[in-house]
């Protein structure tokens, strides 16, 4: 039982994701933002999903136990929650900033997404392609990073949503959040192309 610690944490988050997105994508319309409860459990969803992910790793490590569930399921549940919450950001048009016209707050919303998405893509293809090969692929710190700030990001818009709609620290805060966000994302995959080019600093 122990041993399948690791693919129920893997497991969990995957669900968790998906009731975070479900509830971001239906967050209440027309309403103050600033009350209590929506959106900070919604919040607390994402963080407690956010800390499986640190947790099953962890506990695959002390059991010394992998799975190909987990190996699949893992970076699935991880792509789910971050690259889904930035789309769904994107649909409901969130993070509104500063005085932007409609139009504007759209072209952030869904180009920012576009970056995460393309990055992850991109890798996740690569590495799929080099360990089918044999070649290990393995996170590298960057990568590591690129997920915690990517993380911050969301937590950072849901935030905002619930507290500081309109509050021009917020706004700053996001944008400021965002573009570091992009700028981190995109080394991370430029590193992880030159790694893939160079075989031997795998």
């Amino acid at each position: 039982m122990l041993k399948q610690i690791p693919n129920i944490l893997t497991g969990g988050r995957l669900v968790l994701a998906v009731i975070f997105l479900l509830m971001i994508l239906f967050v209440p319309q027309g309403r103050d933002m600033s009350f209590f409860g929506y959106l900070d459990l919604a919040f607390v969803i994402f963080v407690v999903a956010g800390l499986t992910d640190m947790f099953d790793g962890y506990a695959a490590r002390k059991l010394n136990v992998a799975s190909k569930f987990g190996r699949i399921v893992d970076p699935l549940a991880d792509k789910i929650l971050i690259c889904g919450a930035f789309v769904v950001f994107a649909i409901i048009g969130q993070p509104k900033l500063f005085n932007l016209t409609p139009v504007q707050n759209s072209i952030i919303q869904w180009g920012f997404a576009a970056i995460i998405i393309l990055r992850e893509a991109t890798v996740t293809i690569l590495r799929q392609w080099a360990e089918s090969k044999g070649i290990k692929f393995p996170a590298t710190l960057s990568g590591k990073l690129k997920m915690f700030v990517q993380a911050f990001a969301v937590g950072t818009v849901v935030v905002k949503m619930a507290h500081v709609q309109t509050a021009a620290w917020g706004n700053w805060f996001t944008a400021i959040t965002y573009i570091v966000t992009v700028i981190i994302t995109v080394v991370s995959g430029v590193l992880s192309l030159k790694k893939f080019k160079d075989p031997t600093s795998l």
